[in-house]
């Protein structure tokens, strides 16, 4: 059967932009679109044989489209959200930019000057290539904003904006009309977001640039970034995130779809079985093997084991690294700890913790098979950052999460697992939000969740709502944008 359309998908460099714009490619193939995901050669590696053999997939990668030097996108991906000198304006990116601007647009130039070539329908842009919008309207291809977040997140920002919480007063609270009562803002919250911000690494940003996101109650920065878009899509789902997808759609003058949470098909189709991420993600540097980390997990308790990971683009600063080395040696639990490198935390290793713990403990130095551990039974916990795809894998998959966001974005996400879907707990720093995280604090937050059975039966009510797999609102909100589409065209 002849395609119905052709629809081009930019993702962003980091991997966490990529695997959600590879699956999102899936689901347009699978509604009889070709998708077309436009990347850099050097992120051809990272696309599986699996999504290249789609008949309805097509990964082109451009020669001319250099992307920024590796250095730059750990501070790029700081805070999820474009800042100053991330457009074709001024700005330290603006070289980079120009020169992938420039093989984006001779790419286009021929793939719409072919002979009897019809024009995609549309193209759906990463939000962080936002800048690259320009070149689609030249071409008469109407662009598509991609948020890989959820939408908790964007509606927060935008109702404090709304709201003017910056003046807000000490023990004051915010509650936001059309928002959850459970998501109001307190001072201390306000504070703490302001305190940890989106600069919390052990190395900042090169001289003279501002990366993540604005401060609370500034206007958020990707209203901004979706001017000119037709609609905005979201990785979430109605299960998730159903009042904050309503609030965007209220408040923005543009339709809002979740569509997600686009994680492999596999996942959805493995509820109760253990998920091996080599199967479907590409294996990196790893000091243990998929097959170690699973007779490892095989070997302990029932739901005894914390999972401690914070991604690989931001984490705890030095000294509260050396604080959860201390707790973990003394927690009596076992756990797993990943530490990646290009995560705020370079240079940072426990030493002496795997030796005092001994079989007590797994401290993998690199990649995780992550999906492996989330799914594997003996797993009670995950401590992390509440990063938007950490924290989708681990709620869907019916794990409470003890949270310690480290910016922006990951603040809003920890509330929507704490309070509003109430799978999970804060690790509490007290009430001044410029105290450390310490040892003591670390120890009885994990006792906490671990031992809480209603926190883990409701993780599990939640994980019950993606029983039969991928959520049928994001089917239909993926069917409804694309019908949006065809019909402009």
């Amino acid at each position: 059967m002849e395609a119905r359309g052709e629809v081009l998908v930019v993702p962003f460099f980091g991997q966490g932009h990529l695997f959600p714009c590879m699956e999102l490619c899936k689901h347009f193939s699978s509604d009889n679109y070709k998708a077309i995901l436009i990347i850099p050669s050097h992120l051809s590696s990272s696309v599986p044989s699996s999504l290249r053999g789609l008949s309805l997939v097509e990964v082109p990668s451009p020669p001319e489209m250099i992307p920024p030097p590796a250095a730059l996108l750990p501070e790029m991906l700081d805070g999820s959200r474009p800042g100053p000198g991330f457009g074709p304006g001024p700005g330290p990116l603006r070289h980079h930019h120009q020169q992938m601007g420039s093989g984006l647009e001779a790419y286009l130039s021929q793939k719409c000057g072919e002979l009897g070539q019809t024009r995609p329908v549309c193209a759906v842009l990463d939000v962080m290539m936002s800048w690259s919008k320009e070149f689609f309207v030249k071409f008469e291809i109407p662009a598509v904003s991609f948020l890989t977040s959820g939408a908790c997140s964007a509606a927060m920002e935008y109702a404090a904006w709304k709201a003017q919480v910056g003046d807000m007063k000490p023990g004051e609270i915010r509650k936001f009309d059309g928002l959850p009562e459970d998501m109001e803002l307190s001072y201390s919250d306000l504070k703490r977001q302001e305190h940890h911000g989106p600069h919390r690494r052990g190395n900042g940003p090169p001289s003279g640039m501002k990366f993540g996101p604005p401060g609370a109650g500034s206007r958020p920065r990707w209203l901004d970034e979706v001017e000119g878009s037709s609609a905005l899509l979201f990785n979430t789902c109605n299960d998730l995130e159903q009042p904050f997808i309503k609030y965007l759609a209220d408040q923005i003058d543009k339709p809002v779809y979740g569509v997600g949470p686009l994680l492999p098909e596999k996942y959805w189709k493995s509820s109760g079985s253990i998920l091996h991420d080599g199967e479907f993600r590409s294996n990196r540097e790893s000091n243990y093997t998929e097959d170690q980390v699973v007779q490892w997990m095989d070997s302990k308790p029932h739901q005894s084991v914390i999972y401690v990971s914070f991604g690989s683009e931001v984490g705890p600063n030095l000294e509260e690294c050396a604080e959860l080395a201390s707790a973990l040696g003394e927690l009596n639990r076992p756990f797993i700890w990943v530490i990646q490198p290009n995560s705020g935390r370079a240079g940072f290793y426990p030493h002496g913790l795997e030796e005092k713990v001994g079989d007590g403990g797994l401290v993998i130095n690199g990649w995780a098979p992550q999906l492996l551990i989330l799914s594997h039974p003996s797993l009670g916990g995950f401590l992390s950052h509440c990063g938007w795809n950490s924290t989708v894998e681990s709620i869907a998959r019916g794990v409470p999460i003890l949270a310690w966001p480290i910016r922006g974005d990951q603040f809003h996400n920890a509330k929507l697992v704490v309070k509003h879907l109430k799978a999970g707990h804060m690790l509490m720093t007290g009430e001044d939000p410029k105290e450390m995280v310490k040892k003591d604090g670390i120890i009885r937050g994990i006792d906490l969740l671990l031992d809480d059975k209603e926190v883990y039966k409701q993780a599990v009510a939640v994980r019950s709502r993606f029983k039969n797999g991928f959520p049928a609102s994001s089917v239909a909100a993926l069917k409804s944008f694309l019908e949006a589409i065809a019909k402009k065209n």
